[in-house]
């Protein structure tokens, strides 16, 4: 079986970035901070090392680091503004989102099976409530309480 490639990008596309093989992590996140950096009740992101993660474009790059977490550099696009990774100092992970991987043609996540989400995270900030399969925990799956 091949390692799984997953290429994602900005937007307009003038970002975009490869990962390979599985994710240390791939959760649904309901905190605080995705909600209002994402204007959404919850985001998909995942966790790969460092020697998964590879720019493809990277020349129009921002970066930026936010109050409460110095050690997490965001990259966004300095041309449609959207945030597209970001670098954990801390653990050397990169985080990057779902929702921007390529589709099919019919907009599926083209091979979703390989990094498919496994949890809720920090759902005790949730806005809305989920009702799948899921676990939902108070903090990263495996390492908090299991609510549900």
């Amino acid at each position: 079986m091949s390692t799984p490639i997953h290429a994602g990008a900005c937007f307009c596309g003038a970002i975009s970035y490869t990962v390979t093989g599985k994710p240390a992590l791939s959760a649904y996140c309901h905190c605080t901070r995705c909600q209002i950096m994402n204007g959404s009740a919850f985001i998909w992101t995942l966790h790969f090392p460092s020697s998964a993660f590879a720019w493809t474009h990277s020349a129009a790059t921002d970066t930026y680091i936010t109050d409460g977490k110095p050690w997490k550099t965001r990259h966004r696009c300095k041309k449609c503004g959207s945030c597209v990774a970001s670098h954990n100092a801390k653990t050397d992970n990169w985080s990057v989102w779902g929702v921007q991987f390529e589709r099919d043609e019919s907009g599926a996540t083209k091979d979703l099976d390989s990094v498919k989400p496994t949890a809720h995270i920090f759902y005790e900030t949730r806005l809305v409530d989920i009702t799948d399969e899921l676990g939902k925990w108070d903090g990263y799956e495996g390492k908090s309480t299991r609510m549900l």
